[in-house]
């Protein structure tokens, strides 16, 4: 019970809710899981990818180039032109030097434009390039 004659002579403080730990519990919190998640940069296309029953996924890449079966080349979600892949690889390799290059081609792409992107892409410094394949 509340003791009236106690609360009028002001000796009960009101109760107060400090939010100040909280919110910077939350914002460390966030801080943590931005720094220790890896962000990915995918194709932005969908590609039928060819089969193979001895795929393994590599661990550190983080670089994909997407081939259509038209022969268009997509990457970060943007086209772009052969000439321009190597500069955009060379400019996510600075980002990460320590990440490898992953060609998304389609089935029925060319063997030719994907000879091409992979030869740009070894150009461009990316020691680890692969040619993405899905299991059966």
């Amino acid at each position: 019970m509340i003791n009236i004659s106690a609360a009028r002579k002001g000796s009960i403080k009101p109760v107060e809710l400090n939010m100040a730990p909280l919110i910077d519990m939350v914002f460390i919190l966030l801080i943590f899981f931005l720094v220790t998640t890896s962000f990915v940069k995918e194709t932005g296309i969908d590609v039928n990818r060819p089969t193979a029953s001895t795929a393994v996924t590599p661990q550190n890449a983080n670089v994909f180039v997407g081939v259509t079966k038209k022969g268009s080349i997509y990457m970060e979600k943007k086209e772009i032109d052969i000439y321009a892949l190597r500069a955009n690889i060379e400019r996510a390799l600075a980002e990460n030097p320590k990440s490898s290059v992953v060609v998304i081609a389609d089935k029925e792409s060319q063997t030719g434009v994907v000879i091409q992107v992979m030869d740009e892409c070894r150009l461009a410094g990316a020691e680890g390039v692969t040619l993405a394949a899905g299991l059966p």
